[in-house]
């Protein structure tokens, strides 16, 4: 473990990290910076969403903004960041990209928040993107791993949080590469970003002449049986799936009744099995054997320090909610934000936030390290292969890291993974 990850990964008492998220509140003056800060007091930080609490995308991804509030309800009930209280604004957008526009306005003029944290969605983000330029709002960990928002010289606020969907399928391209090679690839994408970021992937590692049919789908259609019709037809061994939750659960139970049952292996966006097998309801037996991706610690490594401490959290201020792969993420994303909050310092303002993200000095329960910095707003770097047995969904094989860029290598990450403070509050 290097020296950084030893410096961010010892254990402290809980009342020793109280006394430094706390009781530095006693040392704000006259000269600091945070004064007339939007979304900034003395004793409070507010922060916004946009979710998909009801619409296409909401199975699964309508508990990660509760368990976002969880955590922070954890980290209040100690003390705070410097004495500050978190207060976390969450807007229903539906998933519907002209609702974003709407709630991101109100949260920004109206609220005067002081960053939007975890906006959920490739093609409800993208069109705020402008919007929280223009304004200087710090725009932090979107939730999607579209490469839009790596584009520091264009949107220099905007950071990504989840490996990108290009990292995720050449890791999985990989995998059938090294142990499918002779298998016929088929893709099912989102008609955006999420699709056409994810099938890179695919093509950078495999060839662009290597996927024998690629489909896309649209939120607002559920009739997929064409696409897969089309896999089946071809012959595909292995089918590659950028899908939300019910999607995934679309394609699955799709190629069932078409009698159809290739290799699926899907990005951790629809990849959760508490949550596709939640739609799927009684045909979730055929989930075994689905391959993914992921960068969190799952659910079902019970032993994972991380796990152990966010179902504590979840089961005391998540009203003990399920607890999936999409909790994990939510907390997993508060966790980042206040380790930001605590590297910054007391004196808080957008512009500092920003360039203390830029630092590359975060590290949350990924694993593997984030990718920021000056010149890269992505966030983790890389992807580990899962697998569906017995109703479980448990990682194999190596954790590997790469770039979305197409001639970057796909290699083994060896370092030991990070391991939370005893209270699971992150210290400087």
């Amino acid at each position: 473990m290097s020296e950084h990850m030893s410096r961010l990964a010892r254990p402290v008492a809980a009342l020793a990290a109280a006394a430094l998220v706390g009781s530095l509140a006693a040392c704000s003056g006259s000269d600091d910076k945070s004064a007339n800060v939007p979304g900034v007091t003395d004793t409070t930080i507010t922060v916004g969403t946009h979710q998909p609490l009801t619409g296409p995308a909401a199975a699964g991804y309508a508990s990660i903004s509760p368990a976002t509030k969880a955590y922070f309800d954890y980290v209040n009930d100690n003390g705070g960041v410097y004495g500050r209280k978190i207060t976390y604004k969450v807007e229903d957008d539906g998933y519907n990209p002209a609702n974003t526009q709407t709630v991101v306005r109100k949260l920004v003029l109206q609220d005067k928040v002081f960053a939007i944290l975890n906006g959920l969605g490739t093609p409800t983000h993208t069109g705020v993107l402008d919007f929280l330029k223009t304004n200087k709002v710090p725009d932090l960990f979107v939730a999607s791993g579209s490469r839009n928002w790596n584009q520091p010289e264009k949107y220099p606020t905007t950071f990504g949080f989840q490996s990108d969907y290009t990292t995720e399928t050449k890791v999985q391209a990989t995998y059938v590469k090294q142990n499918l090679p002779n298998a016929k690839v088929c893709f099912l994408g989102q008609d955006d970003d999420f699709g056409t970021d994810a099938l890179a992937g695919w093509k950078a590692i495999l060839g662009d002449d290597a996927i024998i049919e690629a489909e896309t789908y649209v939120t607002s259609n559920t009739n997929i049986a064409p696409a897969i019709g089309k896999f089946k037809a071809a012959g595909c061994d292995v089918v590659g799936l950028a899908t939300i939750p019910g999607f995934t659960a679309l394609a699955v139970g799709t190629a069932a009744r078409l009698k159809y049952a290739p290799q699926f292996i899907s990005t951790s966006v629809g990849a959760d099995y508490p949550t596709v097998a939640g739609a799927l309801g009684d045909a979730a037996p055929l989930l075994e054997g689905m391959l993914g991706t992921n960068y969190l610690p799952t659910i079902d490594d019970t032993d994972n320090p991380w796990i152990k401490q966010f179902k504590e959290i979840n089961d005391k201020y998540n009203g003990g909610a399920p607890f999936t792969g999409n909790v994990v993420y939510g907390m997993s994303v508060g966790y980042l934000f206040v380790q930001a909050l605590i590297e910054n310092g007391k004196d808080l303002t957008r512009e500092s936030i920003v360039e203390t993200i830029k630092k590359g000095d975060l590290t949350g329960p990924g694993l593997m390290p984030s990718r920021y910095s000056e010149d890269d707003h992505t966030g983790y770097g890389g992807a580990q292969m899962a697998k569906v047995s017995g109703g479980k969904q448990l990682y194999f094989g190596p954790v590997y890291t790469t770039t979305d860029a197409k001639d970057s290598k796909v290699e083994e990450y060896t370092d030991d993974p990070t391991v939370p403070e005893k209270d699971t509050i992150p210290t400087k």
